[in-house]
């Protein structure tokens, strides 16, 4: 069969390009510090754009690090009692999407909640307060200010912990029983929550972005979603006098590395024909997870609509 990168047989056992900053997990401890630190405000409001028979809808607004307003649509089943709840993250600029797209968990009996990315194309506050350029893309932003604690991906990796601590919170949800799930961006912060917020028990993860940029560089593949990086070092390092300082910094926020720290039952799902998100870099953090995982593979398939995926995932979390 053609191949865009690795053989199959080499990437179950691919370990990532990308440089892990020496102090990566003084970093994470002191990112989740801060987050402690900071009071979510949640707020919950009924929503009249969506009223089903089953099913309660809400605007969830909280507040994450740095003072930004962060929104989510949250659904609960009617009648009471307690629930399993699904986290769910979207792709790269895009929003949380229609509320009739999260009616099945519900119900199923699962309260739902989908996430608007701060300064995606949702309605989450990007509130900025970063050095350097903000032109092209959130990988990249960040990524001259003197301090790396300003990463954009920072602030949007610890936007998902807040929620699914807004969400465990509530009287209606059982904090023991929380799943998280998204593709692409959204499969990246799947993998980012459950790294980070250690109770979140099983993770759904479909071809992963964030991961190994160094590898995506190497293979050329710097456009479509990673196509900031080349506009940073065309404008910003055009001899690459800094590749190996700017390829370090991003390995703050290169999912890849947060993964060894997930204890949640992982299910990844990958097309070994993505060009949007290589299948390597997707295994240099599949590899390295070390709870109970599983990946689906489908060979003639890339960044697309994948079949019998939607099913899987939702039998996977039936287990909750």
């Amino acid at each position: 069969m053609p191949l865009i990168d690795k053989p199959h047989a080499e990437l179950l056992t691919y370990a990532g390009r990308n440089p892990r900053p020496a102090d990566f997990d003084e970093y994470w401890a002191r990112a989740l510090r801060e987050l402690d630190d900071t009071d979510p405000r949640p707020e919950i409001r009924s929503s009249t754009v969506c009223t089903p028979s089953h099913a309660e809808c809400f605007d969830l607004w909280f507040t994450g690090v740095g003072g930004a307003r962060v929104y989510a649509k949250y659904l609960r089943p009617k009648g009471g009692g307690v629930h399993p709840a699904m986290l769910l993250f979207h792709g790269y600029s895009m929003h949380s999407g229609e509320w009739m797209e999260k009616l099945a968990w519900v119900q199923e009996g699962f309260c739902c909640a989908a996430l608007d990315c701060r300064g995606q194309g949702g309605r989450s506050e990007d509130n900025g307060g970063v050095l350097g350029t903000t032109l092209r893309g959130q990988i990249v932003r960040g990524l001259d200010d003197p301090n790396p604690d300003h990463l954009l991906f920072r602030q949007i990796f610890l936007d998902t912990v807040q929620l699914a601590r807004v969400v465990m919170a509530l009287p209606e949800v059982d904090p023991a029983r929380v799943g998280c799930h998204g593709g692409s961006q959204g499969g990246g912060l799947a993998l980012a929550c459950a790294a980070l917020e250690p109770r979140i028990r099983r993770t759904a993860p479909v071809f992963p972005f964030l991961c190994d940029y160094q590898r995506v560089w190497e293979m050329d593949l710097a456009k479509d979603a990673y196509d900031e990086l080349r506009y940073f070092f065309r404008m910003f390092d055009p001899r690459h006098e800094r590749e190996q300082e700017i390829f370090t910094r991003l390995g703050y926020i290169d999912c890849q590395h947060l993964a060894p720290r997930i204890s949640a039952e992982v299910l990844m799902v990958t097309g070994l024909m993505d060009t949007i998100c290589p299948p390597s870099t997707q295994f240099a953090a599949f590899n390295k997870i070390r709870a109970r995982k599983k990946m689906i593979v489908l060979p003639d398939y890339g960044h697309e609509n994948l079949p019998g995926v939607n099913d899987s995932i939702f039998a996977f979390m039936q287990g909750l």
